[in-house]
């Protein structure tokens, strides 16, 4: 019957080094390297090399190992000020800040665990303790002030508030949003067609003075399309779109006073030419 052989978990080849310290009673400032180096192997040998992610961590903690084992036998390294190198320094580092964080934790976990058996009690002060304010001494708060402290006071928030002055923000005039109505637009198109009986649309467009009454124009013409109100032709791909209205030249109704209308805003009289 075989026998069945239960390896203990460790979270990494740091957990394994600091167990195997321990398990030996060994000074982590003073490690045997060629005794932790066989004893570590062991283990590796033993550990299932399936999971290769876990399994290369430990490798390379083993060649680091091993790489410390050939320096020790090495002659002694010196630093510039003729002092010797003990290739185990860093090793030593990593092992006592790995130990460190894991204290940390370990502490961290043991507060989670007893957060359950603490309950605090809310705050129950009289209502006249928490309204209550301290008495302000003018005559203390402004013992020692004088007009020259004052103004460098004065001095110095003015400066700041001049640092937060975007420089190039600060410049720019005060800019007012153009009022374009869906309404007038209607009432200029649906007027100027019934006047001109054809327009183009190119021209209508030209005359407009900012995107927005070009677009909002634009906008008019379609509305006023849909509500056959005026036809649009064009004789070829990207040639001009003439606008022909659809209405009687003497007709008065007009589709941007029903707009008004249904908004509840009083239908304007519109004059354009």
């Amino acid at each position: 019957m075989p026998i069945e052989v239960r390896l203990e978990v460790f979270e990494g080849p740091l957990d394994l080094l600091l167990h195997l310290i321990d398990k030996n009673k060994i000074d982590i400032y003073d490690i045997p390297i060629a005794e932790i180096t066989d004893q570590y192997l062991a283990y590796v040998n033993q550990m299932d090399h399936e999971d290769l992610e876990t399994t290369s961590e430990f490798m390379v903690m083993a060649a680091t190992l091993i790489d410390i084992k050939c320096r020790m036998l090495l002659p002694k390294e010196v630093d510039e000020e003729g002092e010797e190198i003990d290739p185990r320094d860093e090793l030593v580092k990593q092992l006592l800040a790995y130990k460190e964080y894991r204290a940390i934790s370990q502490e961290l976990r043991d507060c989670a665990d007893r957060a359950g058996d603490v309950v605090t009690r809310g705050r129950c002060l009289p209502e006249e303790v928490e309204k209550y304010v301290p008495p302000v001494d003018v005559q203390e708060l402004l013992d020692g002030v004088t007009l020259a402290k004052l103004k460098e006071i004065f001095d110095d928030v003015m400066r700041r508030s001049e640092d937060k002055v975007d420089p190039i923000r600060s410049k720019f005039g005060h800019i007012e949003r153009e009022e374009v109505s869906l309404p007038d637009k209607l009432d200029y198109v649906q007027i100027t067609a019934r006047r001109k009986r054809r327009i183009s649309f190119r021209s209508l467009l030209k005359k407009q003075h900012s995107k927005m009454q070009t677009i909002v124009t634009f906008l008019a013409v379609l509305e006023l399309m849909k509500l056959g109100k005026i036809q649009c032709e064009q004789d070829e791909n990207f040639g001009d779109i003439v606008i022909e209205s659809a209405e009687d030249m003497h007709e008065t109704s007009l589709v941007g006073d029903a707009y008004r209308a249904e908004a509840g805003e009083t239908p304007v009289i519109s004059d354009y030419a």
